[in-house]
């Protein structure tokens, strides 16, 4: 188990994400566009680039999220026709307020950042959320939080 503060969300939390190869799950409050490094050029590049590919390879991808997702993540979601195809499930609960990342069923965050990039830490120092959370591949741990994900998932 790891404690990971602040700008350190996006180096862990986020790299763990480009390197999924069966499933990510993401459970978060606010759901805004989140624009990362790109690979190849540096230049932030939408994080919907990053699922796109993943999808590309057959990743499964969730959100479960409680708000409407911002004007600005709905647009580029919408440009992506594979993940608008199914490729990037997304299911809407108001009640949720859970912050976690859960990859390929091996590796989960939990804390309170959102994700969106002041909480995800690719804002700058003056700009980003000061947050906190626990990244572990705790099997006990992982298994809890993916039925929780799951049964709010499936509307339970």
């Amino acid at each position: 188990m790891r404690l990971v503060q602040d700008r350190e969300h996006h180096d862990l939390v986020v790299e763990a994400v480009r390197r999924a190869r069966r499933s990510v799950w993401i459970a978060t409050a606010n759901l805004k566009e989140l624009r990362v490094p790109g690979r190849r050029s540096g230049r932030y590049v939408p994080v919907l680039d990053v699922f796109d590919g993943l999808a590309r390879d057959g990743v499964e991808l969730r959100i479960l999220h409680a708000s409407l997702p911002s004007r600005a993540f709905r647009e580029s979601f919408d440009a992506r026709p594979r993940l608008v195809a199914g490729g990037l499930r997304l299911r809407q609960c108001a009640r949720v307020h859970l912050k976690a990342v859960i990859i390929d069923g091996a590796l989960l965050y939990l804390g309170s950042a959102n994700w969106t990039g002041a909480g995800l830490g690719a804002k700058g120092d003056d700009r980003r959320n000061f947050e906190l959370g626990i990244v572990t591949d705790d099997d006990a741990m992982l298994d809890a939080v993916q039925e929780r994900f799951d049964a709010l998932w499936r509307g339970a």
